[in-house]
């Protein structure tokens, strides 16, 4: 009986030094104690190392990307320190749009990075398939990051249509009530249904549009972005004023200019008469003065371009315009190369190579990594509030 013992006690031994972790014992503290003997052991052994999948900063996601905006998408997982999804996307001889996602998604946490810009339709559809493909394939949560939320501006019933057909409306006391669709709305629903859990956006054209959403919505602003690039890049910032080009971005111009500490304008339009070309007003004294016209989007530059002639009008020294959703259709490149700014600054929420090569005062600020610092802090389970007012750098 004793060699027995023997024999059992020295295999016990032995595999209580094989055996990292023990899986059961008849007596429970001494179980703990093995387990809490052999951690130590192998923390302080230095060539018993964890496997590559364990050593991950990052583990269980996964970031994919549309084909909107793959730049910025490339530069969020740098940051990250992971790589790029696999994703495949074409489309059929009658257009439809056709996704493949190219790896497990199973259990993970999924971003997808796709922008309200180009072919703002089919990349919206491209969204909702590749959302749909992931939330199937059993995706733990699936995150939207929208840069740019697409048709944002129609977040709203106004008296739309034809000025003359309701000045004769109201003549005749009749209600004039436009017709008009809330899009907005209706791509918030779309998003939901086709399974995102989260959406990640950028300076919405109005923050109500939050509400339309019965999931969590994180809307980060440009804000820090363009405080750091005015302090870094105007040398004269503390002799500026900030502009609103309309009554609608006061509330956006107030804050900027509370945290420089400088004084803030705004631009009011007003109509005399029905189709009578719009009158500008300025509210404020630029005399003198570095003006920094600041809005959430430009798209045809009309409104900044006519706002810049009035405060060189007014006396402005300098004039800047800095928005954060660079859209630039039809003749806007073209107006901004005729107009008297000294740049023009956007983000890049919308791809802008194209844009600052037809345009050398386009100038660019990069929000990857507000982004990316936001994806990181979702994934984890941190707060986002940080970045209302830090830049991540």
């Amino acid at each position: 009986m004793s060699g027995v013992e023997n024999a059992s006690s020295n295999s016990e031994t032995e595999f209580e030094q094989d055996c990292v972790m023990p899986v059961r014992s008849s007596n429970p503290i001494r179980a703990r104690s093995l387990i809490r003997n052999n951690l130590e052991k192998s923390s302080s052994n230095p060539q018993q190392q964890q496997p590559q999948h364990l050593q991950s900063r990052m583990p269980n996601i996964k970031v994919f990307s549309g084909s909107s905006h793959p730049d910025l998408a490339s530069r969020i997982v740098d940051r990250l320190g992971i790589d790029l999804g696999k994703v495949v996307t074409k489309k059929f001889s009658n257009l439809e749009t056709c996704v493949e996602i190219g790896e497990s998604v199973r259990g993970e946490d999924v971003y997808i990075v796709q922008s309200g810009s180009g072919e703002i339709n089919d990349n919206l559809m491209e969204l909702l398939i590749m959302i749909n493909a992931c939330k199937i394939a059993s995706a733990s949560r699936v995150t939207a990051v929208i840069p740019c939320f697409p048709y944002a501006r129609q977040d709203k019933k106004d008296k739309a249509g034809d000025e003359k057909l309701a000045m004769l409306m109201k003549t005749h006391e009749w209600k004039f009530r436009s017709r008009a669709p809330i899009s907005a709305k209706l791509v918030a629903n779309m998003l939901s249904v086709a399974g995102a859990d989260h959406i990640i956006t950028m300076d919405l054209h109005a923050s109500q549009i939050q509400g339309f959403f019965d999931i969590p919505v994180d809307n980060l602003y440009a804000e820090p972005a363009v405080l750091k690039w005015i302090r870094e890049n105007i040398a004269e910032w503390r002799n500026s004023i900030i502009v609103s080009p309309d009554a609608g971005g006061a509330k956006r111009v107030t804050s900027i200019a509370d945290r420089l500490n400088v004084e803030f304008a705004l631009i009011h339009k007003e109509r005399k008469k029905a189709n009578e070309v719009a009158s500008m007003v300025l509210v404020g004294d630029v005399k003198d003065r570095v003006a920094i016209l600041v809005d959430d989007m430009a798209d045809t530059c009309g409104t900044i371009c006519h706002a810049a002639e009035k405060l060189r009008e007014a006396g402005a020294t300098k004039v800047y315009a800095i928005l954060t959703h660079g859209i630039f259709s039809g003749p806007a490149v073209s107006r901004i190369n005729n107009a008297c700014f000294e740049a023009v600054v956007v983000t890049n929420t919308i791809p802008q190579d194209g844009h600052m090569k037809d345009c050398p005062k386009i100038q660019c600020i990069d929000v990857s990594m507000m982004f990316a610092e936001a994806v990181r802090r979702t994934h984890n389970g941190e707060s986002v509030s940080y970045l209302f007012s830090n830049v991540p750098y």
